[in-house]
């Protein structure tokens, strides 16, 4: 994920991505946060969690392994309740804006009636 403000994108320079593969993987969020995403919750500045929709864990589980191969900073985690499936996404302090604008762009794809 990039960060780059001159972009407007969210990959840091830490990311470990080809650049000319980071707008895919943009595109790949973007469609998982609009299409698995039921809604989120913030339970802390380090740790945003992804409430998933219907059968989506296994490409949820597929990209944040591929994710945290080039971005491991971020931890992946994924628990299943009798309701919901919920992806946990979790930093380091010094990360907390890349997370900052991974919720902002999640929110952006979920909208505010989800």
């Amino acid at each position: 994920m990039t960060i780059s403000p001159a972009q407007g994108d969210w990959v840091p320079d830490s990311c470990t991505l080809p650049t000319v593969e980071q707008p895919i993987r943009v595109v790949e969020f973007d469609q998982l946060f609009a299409d698995a995403v039921r809604s989120t919750r913030r339970p802390g500045p380090q740790r945003l969690e992804l409430v998933l929709t219907g059968d989506t864990e296994p490409a949820a589980r597929d990209l944040a392994a591929r994710e945290s191969g080039c971005c491991s900073f971020f931890t992946f985690d994924f628990a299943t309740t009798t309701r919901d499936t919920v992806m946990g996404v979790e930093v380091p302090a010094t990360y907390v804006e890349v997370l900052d604008a991974f919720a902002t762009r999640v929110q952006d794809r979920i909208g505010d009636g989800r």
